[in-house]
């Protein structure tokens, strides 16, 4: 075989093979591919080695992970006229390759601003003591109406979750003498049901000396025991019951 006729062989072994190197791919476990043929959708390819037909077959490779994404501090004003910052984070992942690419042009971005949009529409429905206390269930709000919405795309919101809120600093001191208000309220209730609670029991005490005046008696000559051994009182007055006096024949006024 002449040089002419071996390079005839060579260009086109050469030539089908660059046109096989250009359809290879390899597709991650992660990923799908999502396969165009000639401008249409035909199917999608999973993970392993495979080929498209170049120029003819285009292949869109979809990421199948949960992406964390930012939402920016959005400035909102709550049911009760405040206005605060919020952002927050979104966790989601694709679960549809196909209507992810074909339903719209960019799904993380469309995501993205979806998530925006709602967190300012859920938290302008609450108030601000809500959105401090009730944080649960304002996440699980703003998942679910940004998981109804992004799911006609093929994307799965799994959580969604509000991660700083930013309140102006004469609300912040507002909320701090609320608080401290609320402090004393509640140590103010404390001492008062003590103060009751200690009122009972003496009340419980007097009435069960009063039927038994042995106990009495007993509870006078402990107090003298104690007023004795104090070692802090140079007089000691040692007081005596009428009932002894009027006995030793003691002249005691009445009234």
């Amino acid at each position: 075989m002449d040089f002419s006729g071996l390079i005839a062989i060579l260009v086109p072994a050469a030539i089908i093979f660059l046109i096989f190197i250009s359809g290879v791919r390899i597709i991650n476990e992660y990923e799908n591919g999502v396969i165009f043929r000639l401008g249409r959708f035909v199917g999608l390819k999973r993970a392993g080695f495979r080929w498209v037909i170049p120029a003819i077959e285009r292949m869109v490779v979809v990421d199948l992970r949960t992406v964390a994404r930012d939402v920016p501090p959005q400035d909102v004003i709550t049911k009760d006229n405040i206005s605060v910052k919020v952002n927050a984070v979104v966790y989601f992942r694709v679960i549809n390759s196909d209507k992810a690419v074909l339903q719209v042009e960019d799904y993380l971005y469309a995501t993205s601003q979806m998530a925006q949009t709602t967190l300012r529409a859920i938290v302008g429905q609450v108030e601000l003591d809500e959105l401090l206390t009730d944080r649960e269930r304002i996440n699980r709000e703003i998942q679910q109406v940004l998981d109804s919405h992004t799911d006609p795309w093929g994307i799965k919101v799994s959580n969604v979750e509000v991660k700083h809120i930013d309140i102006p600093g004469d609300m912040q001191r507002a909320i701090a003498r609320q608080a401290e208000a609320e402090r004393e309220r509640r140590a103010k209730i404390i001492a008062a049901e003590g103060e009751l609670q200690a009122a009972e029991k003496l009340s419980q005490a007097a009435e069960l000396m009063s039927q038994n005046p042995a106990t009495l008696q007993l509870r006078y000559l402990q107090t003298l025991v104690e007023i004795a051994g104090s070692g802090n009182n140079k007089h000691t007055v040692l007081p005596i019951p009428l009932d002894i006096i009027r006995s030793l024949g003691g002249i005691v006024p009445k009234g």
